[in-house]
């Protein structure tokens, strides 16, 4: 992986990971009148909310991704590619792909519903594509890449800071005086600005190490201030019956990626005296390859695997109320939708394996921060 940040392509599979476990390991499928509806155990199971705070990592994706762009935009401006041109290529890169698999989904459904009669089919399509939520949002930022660098030249640190405020006005006014469709604004402002922060990656990495821990303790500081307001709730993923800091985003996400950016550097040189050793970087070198096909397919392959379960089992029920059972069960959750979800990488997502290298193609940042 020489001329490349390992670090940065680690912390992308790790966000990966932790996004593809999330959902096989914690996804509760509740059947009811109208078919499957998705839920979780942080609403069951007091406290766990504080494990979003490290685990919904999709701040922590958008970040480096930011980085990752700035740098593959460096080597192609070099190169003489226009931005414009640059911004559609990598466009095509990621839509064309989410835009087969939802149109393929869509498609089954709608011939399910047809031939079968099953009312509840369009739901369960929905649950399968709507991890698709994060390519869109993914593909907006890739869009507004000109604006958001062009500002980054002109305005600097100064941009961060008026995404962060805006978003705090999107949010007093949406709370205030219930105005829920204002909260779409955010989807821009919040994400853009967990974007924009990727940025400046190469600074902090090079900053001092209180640096790190001023990123960390802020973020941190300012999510028990937000949530101990009781005006956001504690948890970073939605929780039916509970407004979400997620959908759309609120000012929680800005802190949770000030505090995952802190989290990131302080670990830093622990784990990259890991990553030194060759079975690590094999690791996170596959995991970046399959990246995308592993994202796209992994909730088509939890979906065939729990229609065989219910055809095998004859019942379609499962607890809302996590028990003991089921907690004890968990590591071993993972198993059947990875055996289902790599065949179906295998007969239609192999085109999108990478080559090799990873997405930015960004160079190696310098990963010793000054004492």
């Amino acid at each position: 992986m020489s001329g490349r940040d390992g670090y940065v392509d680690f912390i992308r599979a790790f966000s990966l990971l932790v996004v593809v476990a999330w959902h096989w390991v914690f996804t509760i499928i509740v059947w009811e009148d109208d078919g499957p509806h998705a839920t979780n155990p942080i609403g069951f199971t007091t406290g766990l909310w504080l494990a979003t705070w490290l685990l919904q990592v999709m701040p922590l994706f958008f970040y480096v991704g930011g980085f990752s762009h700035l740098k593959a935009w460096e080597k192609a401006s070099a190169r003489g590619e226009r931005i414009w041109h640059f911004t559609w290529r990598r466009i095509k890169g990621l839509a064309i792909p989410g835009l087969a698999l939802a149109l393929t989904w869509v498609a089954l459904g709608a011939a399910l519903q047809g031939i079968y009669g099953w009312e509840w089919i369009g739901r369960a399509v929905t649950l399968v594509v709507s991890p698709l939520w994060f390519l869109a949002v993914y593909l907006m930022l890739i869009a507004l890449l000109p604006v958001a660098l062009w500002l980054h030249a002109r305005a600097d640190t100064v941009v961060l800071v008026v995404l962060a405020g805006a978003a705090g006005a999107v949010d007093i006014v949406r709370f205030r005086y219930d105005v829920p469709w204002l909260g779409l604004v955010n989807m821009v402002l919040v994400w853009g600005l967990c974007h924009q922060l990727g940025f400046f990656y190469e600074r902090i990495v090079a900053a001092r190490r209180s640096v790190d821990w001023t990123l960390l303790l802020a973020g941190l500081f300012a999510l028990a201030g937000l949530v101990g307001s009781g005006l956001y709730p504690g948890s970073m993923v939605g929780v039916p019956g509970e407004r979400s800091n997620m959908a759309p985003p609120t000012l929680c996400i800005i802190a949770l990626v000030m505090f995952q950016a802190g989290v990131v550097e302080v670990v830093r040189p622990t784990l990259q005296r890991k990553l030194a050793e060759p079975r690590w970087e094999r690791a996170s070198a596959t995991i970046n390859r399959f990246s995308l096909p592993l994202f796209l397919f992994h909730s088509t392959g939890m979906a065939v695997y729990l229609a065989v379960r219910y055809l095998a089992s004859g019942s379609n029920n499962e607890t809302s109320d996590p028990t003991a059972g089921w907690w004890l069960t968990r590591p071993l959750a993972v198993i059947g939708p990875l055996l289902f979800t790599m065949p179906v990488i295998f007969l239609f997502g192999r085109q999108w394996i990478k080559g090799g290298r990873g997405d930015g193609e960004q160079p190696r940042a310098n990963p010793a921060p000054a004492a």
